[in-house]
């Protein structure tokens, strides 16, 4: 039971977490979502805010637009905006605009799904741990919203 254990903590550590790009996503949108109603914001305002590199930072912000998730007006007062409330779009659904999956196995995930290629799904036990894991894992990401990634000041 102990290697189990073991195994579990140095799969999560390793593989559990969210990316740089994920968590930069994620601390811009809390930013916007705090500007929500207020305008467009300059990315360089986000950067430094944010301590996001500018570059890495544009990249983000084109996907998240390309997405639907974010909206831009060029020009003068130019910047990024939400394109809704901050309450109707979902961690679970920004996570995946930026970072893929919210599975840590393809062979769980709903909408990035992978067959396994060196074990049979319906046995192994990994899965079925993977599962339970997606399943708690996304029934919070979809209930929490960007609106509580605002810093609290």
């Amino acid at each position: 039971m102990d290697f189990i254990l073991a195994f579990f903590v140095i799969f999560f550590v390793t593989f559990g977490m969210l990316s740089k790009k994920t968590q930069y996503a994620l601390k811009a949108l809390g930013y916007l979502a705090g500007k929500y109603g207020e305008g467009p914001v300059l990315i360089a305002d986000i950067a430094k805010k944010k301590k996001i590199p500018v570059k890495f930072l544009e990249t983000i912000l084109l996907e998240l637009k390309q997405a639907g998730v974010l909206d831009s007006k060029k020009g003068k007062g130019g910047g990024y905006y939400l394109t809704q409330s901050p309450k109707k779009t979902s961690l679970a659904t920004a996570i995946r605009f930026v970072g893929g999956p919210i599975a840590l196995l393809p062979c769980v995930s709903l909408n990035f799904y992978e067959k396994c290629k060196d074990c049979n799904e319906a046995v192994c036990g990994l899965n079925k741990a993977m599962l339970i894991t997606r399943d708690a894992t996304l029934k919070i990401l979809e209930k929490k919203t960007l609106a509580e990634l605002i810093d609290s000041n």
